[in-house]
């Protein structure tokens, strides 16, 4: 469904075993259909962070068997250090999320995942959602170290160039 929906990949998932992966632009529910797609056509094992709310029945199965992780966005306390924990007992983790935290326009990036990256002793892959093009392209990682400004704005500058579905909430 995916490849005839005409979606490509440009780049490569490096061969790591841990890594964060912010996927932007999020603008809309289509985002995470596209990315499950290309998740399932490219044999990745992807885990990604998601509200709560949604892990509900009938879906919650689902949507854990996919490698969805349920967050507590009211609480955000504790959860870098839970990430961070889960990458030190795990042998692997790709942990894809909203750097966004939302579809809705932000006037700002949450820097958790960074956060989380810089405990974890792992690196970031960005990974942009291109409508215009029907591209996910995949950036090199990026070593994130006490400058978590820097590391957003490299972030950042990988995945402005590309379009989202709803270019007004980006």
């Amino acid at each position: 469904m995916w490849l005839l929906g005409g979606w490509k990949v440009v780049g490569q998932m490096p061969d790591i075993k841990k890594a964060i992966v912010p996927v932007a632009p999020h603008t809309s529910n289509w985002d995470f259909f596209i990315g499950v797609f290309a998740m399932l056509a490219l044999g990745l094992k992807l885990s990604f962070l998601g509200k709560k709310e949604i892990f509900v029945f009938p879906v919650r199965r689902l949507l854990t068997w996919l490698g969805g992780v349920p967050v507590n966005r009211a609480s955000a306390h504790g959860v870098v250090a839970d990430i961070a924990k889960q990458f030190n007992e795990r042998e692997q983790l790709i942990l894809a999320l909203s750097p966004e935290g939302t579809r809705s326009k932000v006037e700002h990036w949450r820097t958790g995942f960074l956060h989380m990256a810089r405990a974890a002793k792992v690196p970031v892959v960005p990974v942009a959602l291109d409508f215009a093009k029907r591209e996910i392209q995949i950036g090199q990682p990026i070593e994130i170290d006490d400058d978590i400004e820097k590391g957003l704005k490299e972030v950042q500058a990988f995945t402005r160039q590309a379009q989202a579905k709803y270019p007004e909430k980006a």
